[in-house]
């Protein structure tokens, strides 16, 4: 059986990717906030006899268009679509996990969680409202560490990520400057800042660059061992990027009702609740082009949903409850023929 390919951002080595793909092989792009445990998952099912999963690794926005061109079984993307787009385009989504944007940051001597930040300070860095770390206003909420006079280097994804979604969509509810100048989206005009691509293009460039700032899902943070910044929450607290604070967010949203499992968990209630928590869905047409294929990329999403929450904490990221689940399964028997839902799972 085949194994997880990551396919980069780079459209020369994705096409070298697919054409050296196994036949059998899954096919998904999108998402980088999500491939850390689409490998993992991969690792595990292919172990057990399952197919392989090739991934490109491209963005969320790019990942849709793959799904709409025919190229791929599946699309992952950190931001959902509304119902009336779902329908026009012939989607079904679902979501697959639960994690957090994290604001990391390449200062001298700063350990991870030694910088706080709210998010109207985070706005107005990505605003070029604040250009120097020592600046009062930075100072006032970290006392005891030692800032730079240094020119804030700002860093921000260029290609369309649902990770600059959920950070622009969490800036946009705590500040009115940045909702009217800025607003939210896959893709926004960023008033400062150099861009880079995916996750790990923006990581790659705060490792290597003192005095920077970005954004990455917490998954690449732990893996790359970066600096990140605290963001007060709700409550008013600064809540460290674990399970359990993604966990409290996951509780604070309503699953229950929301169509096409249309929710976005930023800025949640909740004494404990991480307050840039992002969500990572599944795309795929609600009537199969090749029926094969979505039995098998849904073959291989209800083993991840039942048997990989293991392995989602193990990378950073949160199961989705027993109850989210189950409902995911009534979508599917609600959208899917009976001949796409008979499973082959090993």
């Amino acid at each position: 059986m085949g194994l997880f390919r990551y396919i980069g951002v780079g459209a020369v080595a994705a096409c070298l990717q697919l054409s050296s793909a196994q036949a059998d092989d899954i096919t998904g792009a999108g998402s980088t906030f999500v491939a850390p445990i689409l490998s993992k998952w991969s690792t595990d099912y292919s172990a057990k006899g399952g197919e392989g999963l090739s991934y490109q690794r491209i963005g969320s926005g790019a990942g849709i268009s793959s799904l709409r061109s025919g190229t791929v079984d599946f699309a992952a993307t950190d931001a959902p679509l509304k119902p009336a787009e779902l329908q026009r385009l012939g989607f079904m989504q679902f979501p697959l996990v639960v994690g957090g944007v994290v604001p990391v940051l390449n200062l001298d001597g700063v350990k991870p969680g030694d910088v706080r930040l709210t998010g109207g300070l985070l706005a107005d860095i990505y605003l070029g409202k604040l250009t120097r770390w020592n600046d009062p206003k930075i100072a006032e909420l970290n006392p005891g560490i030692s800032l730079p006079a240094a020119t804030i280097i700002v860093a921000h994804r260029v290609d369309a990520s649902g990770t600059t979604f959920n950070l622009t969509n969490y800036l946009s509810k705590v500040s009115a400057d940045w909702r009217g100048k800025v607003g939210e989206g896959l893709s926004v005009s960023w008033p400062v800042g150099v861009g880079g691509r995916g996750n790990d293009g923006v990581a790659a460039f705060v490792k290597q660059t003192r005095n920077s700032i970005s954004y990455v899902d917490f998954a690449y943070a732990r893996r790359t061992g970066l600096a990140y910044a605290l963001v007060q929450n709700r409550a008013g607290r600064y809540p460290v990027p674990t399970v359990k604070a993604f966990e409290a967010a996951m509780a604070a949203s309503d699953w229950s009702s929301a169509q096409d499992f249309d929710v976005v968990i930023t800025d949640p209630v909740g004494e404990d609740a991480y307050p840039i928590a992002a969500t990572s869905f599944a795309l795929m047409y609600a009537t199969p082009r090749i029926a094969s294929r979505t039995r098998a990329a849904v073959d291989f999403f209800r083993w991840g949903l039942q048997q990989g929450q293991t392995q989602a904490t193990e990378v950073g990221y949160v199961a989705l409850h027993p109850g989210v689940v189950s409902r995911i399964e009534d979508y599917w028997r609600a959208r899917l023929s009976d001949a796409v839902l008979v499973s082959k799972q090993p």
